[in-house]
């Protein structure tokens, strides 16, 4: 079955050549100019993945962002029309999982796209869940409490706090971050791996300058700082 791909862009030229593109990779694709359109068709063609536009006239794309996130945890690609680090973050911090800058290679986008839907998920250890003192890692349900109150995280961030927490203390570098969650054949920007964290970390209420769950080793990466109680 071939993987369906929902295109949002207010440009007529750049949905039809993304279309054109995409369905000669033998993917298949739905496109919309509209961001209230596109809230409703993820939430009813179910797609495996979204390309969105930032930029959209009815509904901001932050906006779509989140109304789809909430839908079903989608893998989204942005397309933002500038290319400054701070909307780029931006974009990141909104769930994106990756973004092509505007104007954009063609090829490189269906790249992209290939290696979001090959993106590895963490698999469930025998036992389900594992207590980390106040954190509860639910890898079956891949559920998350802090205390009794349950986390919500997006499966990037999930996987992260999966991958660091199955290795308690061993420091991983962003690059093996990102060959175990989002793939050995990712090619982005490998700052994608912080933005992502920070997001963990307000999701998990810990405090980077006092963290008690994600430790930052300077110059290095990231480590777990529990072990199983």
């Amino acid at each position: 079955m071939s993987p369906l791909v929902l295109v949002v862009d207010d440009e007529r030229k750049i949905r039809d050549l993304v279309r054109s593109y995409l369905e000669r990779a033998g993917i298949d694709v739905l496109t919309t100019a509209s961001g209230a359109e596109a809230i409703v068709m993820a939430r009813r063609s179910r797609p495996d993945l979204v390309v969105l536009d930032l930029g959209l006239p009815d509904v901001p794309g932050d906006e779509v962002a989140r109304e789809i996130r909430e839908a079903g945890d989608l893998p989204i690609l942005m397309l933002p029309a500038r290319a400054t680090e701070a909307d780029r973050v931006h974009g990141l911090e909104l769930g994106a999982d990756d973004y092509v800058t505007k104007p954009f290679s063609p090829r490189e986008l269906v790249a992209r796209v290939k290696a979001l839907q090959r993106r590895p998920r963490i698999a469930a250890t025998n036992t389900s869940t594992t207590q980390f003192g106040e954190l509860a890692i639910d890898a079956e349900r891949r559920e998350v409490l802090v205390g009794d109150q349950p986390v919500e995280l997006s499966a990037l961030e999930f996987d992260l706090l999966a991958t660091l927490t199955g290795a308690p203390g061993r420091v991983f570098s962003r690059r093996q971050l990102i060959d175990r969650v989002w793939g050995s054949d990712f090619y982005g920007d490998e700052r994608v791996v912080d933005v992502h964290i920070r997001n963990l970390r307000r999701a998990l209420g810990d405090d980077a300058d006092a963290p008690r769950w994600v430790g930052t080793v300077r110059g290095v990466g990231y480590k777990s700082l529990v072990a199983p109680s």
